[in-house]
């Protein structure tokens, strides 16, 4: 079957490992299903992966992808939820959670094998490519506003870096929610595209916002930390799933997180309720995932160029 998958790791230069070519059939162990992949959604674990970040080299060749909508062996429209083991359905005893492409070959191919447990019905309401772009970016997201951010309508959010999958998920859930939702970017025109996906107001990074908020949504990192933690009222909680920018910001600003009580949160994904509760807000208050463009699987390449060079306003979706 077809593929884009990972060949070789480069830390330094990640798209010279990515292949695009025939790779064998999944193999499907007892408790997992085959779904027929129809659309699918690039992340920056994407490229990670091609760094080697979270995979070694004797488990290349991987095939890449985490997020996946399709047609499973019984003909049903479904939607794949990429952490494989997450409560042990489909794989060995205590063998931790992983993401696919990580321990397990991805989406990017004509078919992928997954715990049957792992399918979610497809709503109606929403494209294979809609749907494709919600079980890593839209559910991390969904998961940082609403379990770990705990946020409620009428409450005021930051999200940083509009743009990126995560945070452009982030100011449309926020928006459908009745949140207050702020967003940065060094970019003007993703700050007019935060505001009309419902951000209140869009600044550059590091600008004074009008108010401090309850929460931050940070995926950016390094860049955008100590930015986030002065823009939180006291006891504010700061949900962190990422640091595009580099891990090590100039100042931990530890003063201020414990005189001002604040909580710093990590979030990784979501569960399936969460998913399932996610595909049923878009399909029935009419949110959409915002895509940047859509392209065959055999121009995968040209997608991950643009997530790499960061030239993209939400998600880039390879169709099957």
């Amino acid at each position: 079957m077809y593929a884009a998958y990972a060949a070789r790791i480069d830390r330094d230069q990640p798209l010279t490992g990515l292949e695009l070519g025939e790779r064998p059939e999944p193999s499907v162990p007892i408790g997992w299903t085959v779904v027929n992949v129809k659309a699918a959604s690039l992340n920056h674990h994407d490229l990670w992966t091609l760094r080697g970040v979270g995979i070694t080299e004797e488990s290349l060749p991987m095939i890449l992808g985490c997020d996946a909508a399709g047609i499973d062996s019984d003909g049903n429209e479904v939607v794949v939820h990429s952490v494989i083991g997450q409560t042990g359905h489909g794989v060995a005893p205590n063998e931790p959670r992983s993401i696919l492409t990580e321990r397990y070959q991805g989406s990017f191919a004509e078919r992928v094998a997954v715990p049957a447990w792992n399918v979610l019905p497809k709503p109606k309401e929403l494209s294979f490519e809609e749907a494709a772009c919600l079980p890593t970016a839209w559910l991390t997201a969904y998961r940082m506003l609403f379990t770990n951010a705990n946020v409620s309508p009428g409450q005021s959010v930051l999200v940083q870096g509009a743009g990126g999958g995560v945070a452009t998920a982030a100011i449309a859930l926020g928006a459908a929610a009745g949140l207050r939702v702020f967003a940065t970017s060094r970019d003007a025109a993703k700050r007019q595209r935060a505001v009309e996906l419902g951000a209140e107001a869009a600044f550059e990074p590091g600008a004074r916002l009008p108010h401090r908020v309850d929460a931050v949504i940070e995926t950016v990192g390094a860049a955008t930390w100590s930015h986030s933690v002065k823009s939180l009222r006291p006891g504010g909680t700061l949900v962190i799933s990422g640091a595009t920018s580099g891990q090590s910001p100039a100042s931990a600003e530890l003063n201020r997180i414990f005189f001002l009580e604040l909580k710093v949160v990590g979030s990784t994904m979501g569960t399936k309720e969460e998913l399932a509760g996610l595909l049923s807000l878009c399909a029935a208050g009419g949110v959409r995932p915002v895509i940047d463009s859509v392209l065959p699987l055999d121009r995968a390449r040209e997608g991950f160029e643009k997530m790499a060079g960061g030239d993209l306003f939400g998600k880039v979706v390879l169709t099957v």
